[in-house]
């Protein structure tokens, strides 16, 4: 997901970008509201209040008129009056300073999914992995040798039947939803396991391996390091049917 964080103290706009890419975000940054209002495109936008040039009031009812982006405001003021006065022209949350990484990641991933499809419209179209999942393909997939077929939840490798766990299945049905994309490991926990999961990330690194035990070459799964891992054929594959060079399994 895009995030736009509109905020003028470094002291804050720092940590709140390192922390936030940590959970795979990418963080555009704007230290004014003028800046803020003449930034890109964004899914989500994390408004202070307390900007120099312009109040965050008038900085989020501006947005608010040309987009429906969320908005949640992030400000030390805790006067109930800002806090309704902002709700009230549009932003989805309020949340005072000082918070944590992990509130705010919850915050946000909260008003996107209350947000619905509509929350991207017009600041973006790009769906957002993890957030809002496509419903069950109708007919199976077929990557290389590999199919794999969501209604009947069943798996053939070489015209082999592959014998998966449930969440062995769902984890390899979410990497193929799109094949060569890398997705975060925050971000495979949350849509395979439960939204907003904090609960030990080992759990992820065995389901892969048993995934690619089965699959019989771990290069079938690519672990990017430090950021998470990608479905892709192995060299010695049969290209996919949009013909695409597939790459080497491994850490990168």
């Amino acid at each position: 997901m895009r995030v736009l964080l509109i905020e003028d103290d470094n002291r804050v706009a720092g940590p709140l970008m390192e922390g936030l890419s940590r959970f795979g975000f990418t963080v555009e940054h704007a230290r004014t509201g003028a800046a803020g209002l003449a930034a890109g495109e964004a899914e989500m936008v994390l408004l202070d209040l307390g900007l120099p040039d312009m109040d965050g009031i008038d900085v989020c009812r501006t947005l608010r008129l040309r987009s429906q982006v969320p908005i949640i405001m992030i400000s030390a003021r805790n006067d109930e009056v800002d806090r309704v006065l902002g709700l009230e022209l549009g932003a989805d949350d309020y949340l005072s300073k000082p918070f944590g990484v992990r509130e705010l990641v919850a915050r946000i991933r909260a008003v996107f999914r209350r947000a619905g499809p509509a929350a991207a419209e017009p600041a973006s179209a790009m769906p957002v992995p993890g957030v809002d999942r496509p419903g069950p393909v109708a007919h199976p997939q077929q990557i290389g040798p590999l199919v794999i077929d969501r209604r009947g939840r069943q798996v053939h490798l070489h015209q082999t039947p592959v014998g998966l766990a449930p969440k062995e299945f769902d984890l390899l049905a979410y990497l193929a939803d799109d094949p060569g994309a890398v997705r975060t490991r925050q971000q495979i926990l949350d849509a395979v396991w439960e939204p907003n999961y904090f609960g030990p990330t080992k759990t992820l690194d065995v389901h892969v391996a048993a995934l690619r035990r089965k699959l019989g070459d771990p290069a079938w799964i690519d672990n990017i390091r430090s950021v998470g891992f990608r479905l892709t054929p192995p060299a010695d594959a049969a290209p996919t049917r949009h013909g695409e060079e597939s790459t080497e399994g491994g850490d990168r």
